[in-house]
This record gives C-alpha cells, sequence and structure tokens, in this order.
C-alpha cells in the first residue's frame, strides 16, 4: 500500500533521515521502532507531508507522488494521528471530527455508526470541548479523526504515550480490528515494546536516522529486536 525508497530528510542545514527504505502493506501493522531522537516521528512527518522529503521515492497504492503538501497526501489516504494527538482544544468532539469532512465529498459528511462502536465515549461527550477530556479520550478522538478520512495508510505516533492502561488495551484492541478488517495499512511508531509487539506484522529500528534492523515478526528473534530498541 505504501513504499518508499531512499529517502531522506533534512531540517535546515541538518540531515535527519538517511536513506529510508520502507513498505507498509494492506492488511498489516508495520512497527517503527528505535531509542528517543532517531528520527521516528520526523519519518513519520515525512510521509505525511507535514514536513517535505529531501529525496526519495514515495508511492502510495500504486501511485507514484511527489512533493506534495500534507493536504493532498490525506486526500490521497494518508491519515495521520501525531504525537500530543494535535486536536483542536476549544472546538467541541463533534466539531474535532468535522473537520475531518474537508477530505471527504458532501455525501460522505457524517459520522458513521463504526466510530461511536469503537469509541462509545466519543458519543457521549459529542458536545464536550476538546481540551475538555483527558488524555486517553484525546487520542481516541484523534483516531477517530483520522479514520474517518477513511485511510489506505493510518500513520500512528506514539498512540499509547502518556494513557492510563484502560485506554491503551482499548487502543491495541482498535488498531487490532483496523488490521484484521484489511483496506488498510498501518505505521505503528511505539516505545512500549510489548503492545508495539503484540500487534505488528513488520519492523523496522531506526537509529541514527538510519534503518538498522527489519523483517517480519516471524523472522526476528524477540531478544534481539528488544535489545535493538533500549536504551
Amino acid at each position: 500500500m505504501l513504499e518508499i525508497k531512499d529517502l531522506t530528510l533534512h531540517y535546515g542545514g541538518s540531515q535527519i533521515l538517511y536513506g529510508i527504505d520502507l513498505a507498509a502493506a494492506e492488511g498489516e501493522v508495520t512497527c517503527v521502532m528505535g531509542t528517543n531522537g532517531v528520527g521516528k516521528t520526523s519519518l513519520l512527518k515525512a510521509l505525511s507531508g507535514t514536513h517535505q522529503r529531501s529525496a526519495g521515492d514515495y508511492r502510495l497504492d500504486g501511485e507514484e507522488i511527489g512533493k506534495v503538501p500534507a493536504h493532498v497526501l490525506a486526500q490521497k489516504g494518508i491519515g495521520y494521528v501525531p504525537q500530543g494527538r494535535d486536536i483542536f482544544p476549544l472546538l467541541t468532539v463533534r466539531e474535532n471530527l468535522e473537520t475531518a469532512y474537508a477530505c471527504l465529498p458532501k455525501s460522505e459528511h457524517f459520522v458513521p455508526d463504526e466510530i461511536f462502536e469503537l469509541f462509545p465515549i466519543l458519543k457521549e461527550f459529542m458536545n464536550r470541548r476538546g481540551g475538555d477530556l483527558s488524555g486517553g479520550q484525546q487520542q481516541q478522538l484523534a483516531i477517530a479523526r483520522a479514520m474517518l478520512t477513511k485511510p489506505k495508510v493510518l500513520l500512528l505516533d506514539e498512540p499509547t504515550e502518556g494513557i492510563q492502561p484502560n485506554i491503551i488495551q482499548q487502543i491495541g484492541r482498535v488498531i487490532e480490528y483496523l488490521r484484521d478488517k484489511g483496506g488498510m495499512a498501518i505505521i505503528l511508531v511505539e516505545q512500549y515494546f510489548a503492545f508495539a509487539y503484540d500487534l505488528a506484522n513488520r519492523f523496522y529500528v531506526l537509529e541514527r536516522g538510519a534503518v538498522t534492523m527489519s523483517g517480519a515478526k516471524s523472522d526476528l528473534e524477540r531478544d534481539k529486536l528488544l535489545a535493538a530498541v533500549s536504551v
């Protein structure tokens, strides 16, 4: 569903990513791991168009994608849940969800029942402001908003960060459901090893902006993978 080759990224005069090759398949969770500061969030920003890649080939569902802005990638099928969630604190839950309509034809400007089945708290809090939600509730809102755009690829940056354990379990079940439903590739950046290992089909380990280990879960030894992503 998504394939990148030799992707590089610069911030100003500093090079952050070095020749990244990555492929994410439909119906799978592809997990990007590594210690802090190795370029995981920068990679998702490059994939989402939030920061323009310096070079590299980018192919989405068979289409070669040039250096286009984030809103164009969103319309083409890239859903992005950034680290920190980036919900609008002064907008209600309903209004936050409705911001996703910009990627959809007018006939699809509604919230499907599936969203409320996966995140029942959102239905209860539709008129509550985003800033009044707990961290876990904001994370559910951010994932729901991305799902509304009907993404071909869903990018999740640290979805368990600062979240209470019961919400982590729920988010894990949602990711599992979306993976098994098919029709979508999921790229997960995650520090919580047990959570990531349970969900992932394939791993990429970053170190200093480059891939140092990659492969299907079945081909990687758990202990070696854990050692590679631990401080």
